[in-house]
């Protein structure tokens, strides 16, 4: 089956970017009118203060001073208010629109069909927090940009009025400062890019090594696990230093051409006073000014880099977003009963694997090699792509290729030997959903009611991340306890028992024969409890069935299949 586009996916990070633009027009309208405001505040300060001086001299009126200070209130209260205003405007839209971002990447991460992109989760986690947020800053540079812009054009033609030789030097500064910066802010974006790169590899390998982290005590493998992770981060530090680097010479760079700008601005103003060719007043405007319009052409200078760097997280979120599905499912659903047919599928170590499983049957499937197990269920489970293995499977009499991943997992569950357990309560691992009308019946077939007496709280007593707080034999009935709770119509179960004792596992493999009776079931295990508890086995052997008989027939006829799986 061929790999198909998800049509409804967002494109490269440009797209991305010009979907969180269109998203928000309404809030960057109202915060760009608003930071335009303060922005004219700002720059308005200076030329009233040259209009004062100007008036104030010429009239000497307590009139005229009056009404000067009523102009600078009026002027710094709009200043005050604009900023509050635009700002959380702007904010809220930026915040908003980084977690739809986090949403779309975590739905990707959690739909049926994987996509074909080649990150670890922990890069994935740095994707959907990092770069979705630096992706929502979007959102507020190109507001800010438009009001420093407001603000430089005010400056520049309250200068030009005064004298055009003013004006002009602050748009052709402006101009020329903006061009050596966009030139630097490419080595920024690049640089902040392979930053997030690096960061996410690091998160990966630590998610990795903490995941790993009790066989790594088992064998001793702590410091050579170590030594890997600090090497990852390393290289991690080394690219933020890089970045941190880049941004000091970007940021020292603006801060002294803006000053040198304000200074030429200072100078020319004080050679046009010192000739005669300005006002006293317009030359306190003019140095005003230059120091005014320091603040707006830093934060102007500084929207390149931002736009770089929300470019730059765009690109990385599009890694997840554009990847097309690993395989295009059907759209089909399989018909009830849970009827299960494995025809002559080869993939990893089985070879022509052939069975069937009538409706409301109870096999169990003992498995000589533990990989053959591990390839048989990730094919059940719709893990491995139907493209990627010979044969066939049939649920429900139906093709898998011709069902959807949804309507195969609603239909068939198939609960893996290393099943996750989530932080929450007992009962939210075992009833995530809160729907399910099993989880009495799931938690004594389980044999899990001891850990709930042991409680006060019951199925209400807290769970740490994976299962910290409970013993490998309590985390595997727990799961168990899950897998049954669905009452799917048919179970897969993939040894449910191996960490529990022998009596426990013999209560086990009798309460779930007895609460699965009339509902498929299959058991991939070398249990002898369970075993003896399924109507009939399967000996699975080099990739194929080699025998078939009932648990007690094949140990008194097979001298393997007794070394097997006796204890």
């Amino acid at each position: 089956m061929k790999k198909t586009a998800d049509t409804q996916r967002p494109r490269p990070g440009a797209d991305i970017l010009r979907t969180a633009l269109r998203r928000n027009v309404g809030a960057m309208t109202r915060g760009t009118v608003l930071m335009g405001l303060y922005q004219a505040g700002e720059t308005a300060f200076p030329i009233a203060l040259g209009l004062i001086v100007e008036h104030t001299m010429q009239d000497r009126s307590p009139r005229a001073l009056g009404l000067s200070i009523a102009a600078l209130a009026v002027i710094i209260t709009t200043v005050s208010l604009s900023w509050r205003f635009g700002m959380r405007t702007l904010q809220k839209a930026n915040t908003t629109e980084a977690h739809r971002w986090r949403v779309r990447v975590a739905e990707c991460g959690l739909q049926p069909v994987a996509r074909d992109v080649d990150l670890k989760s922990g890069e994935v986690l740095t994707i959907a927090t990092e770069d979705a947020d630096q992706t929502a800053d979007i959102i507020e540079v190109v507001p800010l940009l438009i009001s420093s812009l407001v603000a430089v054009l005010v400056a520049a033609v309250a200068l030009g009025l005064a004298d055009i030789r003013l004006g002009l030097l602050v748009i052709a500064g402006t101009v020329a400062i903006l061009s050596i910066l966009a030139v630097m802010s490419r080595r920024i974006g690049a640089s902040t890019q392979e930053q997030q790169a690096r960061v996410a590899r690091a998160g990966a390998k630590v998610a990795d090594l903490i995941t790993g982290l009790r066989p790594l005590h088992g064998f001793g493998g702590n410091h050579a696990a170590f030594l890997s992770y600090r090497g990852v981060s390393s290289d991690a530090k080394r690219q933020a230093v890089t970045v941190a680097r880049v941004n000091g010479v970007y940021a020292g760079t603006a801060l002294a051409l803006n000053a040198v700008l304000a200074g030429a601005v200072t100078l020319t103003a004080g050679w046009l006073a010192f000739g005669g060719r300005i006002t006293i007043g317009e030359l306190v405007m003019a140095v005003g000014l230059a120091q005014f319009i320091i603040e707006p052409l830093k934060l102007f200078s500084e929207m390149p880099k931002y736009v770089m760097m929300a470019r730059a997280s765009a690109e990385r979120m599009a890694l997840v977003l554009s990847a097309p599905p690993v395989t295009a499912p059907g759209a089909e659903r399989p018909a009830p009963g849970g009827d299960l047919e494995i025809d002559c599928v080869r993939y990893g170590t089985l070879r022509q694997l052939k069975f069937r499983v009538p409706a409301g049957e109870f096999v169990a499937i003992a498995v000589y090699q533990p990989r053959a197990a591990a390839d048989l269920a990730s094919i059940l489970a719709v893990n491995v792509p139907p493209d990627a293995y010979e044969g066939t499977v049939r649920v429900g009499g139906r093709a898998i290729t011709d069902l959807s991943v949804e309507a195969v997992r609603a239909h068939m569950l198939v609960n893996p030997y290393d099943a996750e357990i989530f932080a929450g309560t007992l009962r939210t691992n075992i009833d995530p959903s809160g729907t399910s009308p099993m989880v009495p019946e799931a938690v004594e077939a389980s044999m899990l009611t001891d850990v709930v007496a042991l409680h006060r709280d019951g199925l209400d007593y807290g769970v740490r991340d994976r299962g910290a707080n409970l013993s490998g034999g309590q985390r595997q009935r727990l799961s168990l306890a899950r897998a049954l709770a669905t009452d799917s119509d048919v179970l897969v179960l993939h040894d449910p028992t191996t960490a529990v004792d022998a009596v426990t596992e013999q209560l086990i493999a009798r309460n779930v024969a007895k609460l699965r009776r009339g509902r498929t079931t299959v058991v991939l295990t070398s249990s002898p409890a369970l075993l003896d508890a399924a109507d009939r086995v399967l000996v699975l052997d080099d990739g194929t069935i080699t025998a078939e008989d009932t648990h007690r027939n094949l140990l008194a006829t097979d001298e393997d299949y007794c070394l097997a799986v006796a204890r």
